[in-house]
């Protein structure tokens, strides 16, 4: 696992169900949150070509860039500001098909057209963080990312512990 993916399959949900055993191994190995994260975005946008995908962390009452891949990105985001500000303050997934009719959003990136952003919680449901994914393509996220990314989410709250 530590130089490519092994996905075959051909829909969303069968090459999100091959990827999680896989980031499961690759983090089974190493202890460190940050090159879990980091290993973790890189494999995600590999595995279906997302525009941006990363971390944001909670320090205070921030969100605070974490590992991603992709262009550069926001570094500080006030709690309850944009999608992954709102993802930590309602502790909840953030489905957003066009970024311009979301009120407040952050853009980052102008050329962001929808978001997923899946809040990232500890065994008492408090946010440590969350997983921002965009695409350039509007309407690119449903309910299949939404399920596995907040699997993918369990997976780094365990990193993070």
């Amino acid at each position: 696992m530590a130089e490519h993916l092994i996905l075959s399959h051909i829909t969303k949900a069968e090459r999100y169900a091959e990827l999680l055993p896989q980031l499961k191994a690759l983090v089974s190995y190493e202890r460190n949150a940050v090159a879990n994260m980091a290993n973790i975005a890189s494999a995600l946008r590999m595995a279906f070509g997302f525009f941006w995908v990363g971390f944001y962390l909670v320090e205070g009452q921030e969100l605070v860039l974490g590992p991603f891949q992709g262009d550069i990105a926001c570094t500080r985001i006030p709690c309850g500001r944009g999608v992954c500000g709102t993802a930590w303050a309602k502790a909840a997934t953030q489905l957003v098909p066009d970024v311009e009719a979301f009120p407040g959003h952050i853009a980052c990136s102008s050329s962001s057209r929808s978001e997923i952003v899946v809040p990232i919680k500890d065994a008492q449901g408090q946010v440590l963080g969350v997983i921002d994914v965009d695409s350039d393509q509007l309407d690119d996220f449903d309910e299949v990312d939404a399920l596995h990314l907040e699997a993918i989410a369990e997976l780094v709250a365990q990193c993070l512990r």
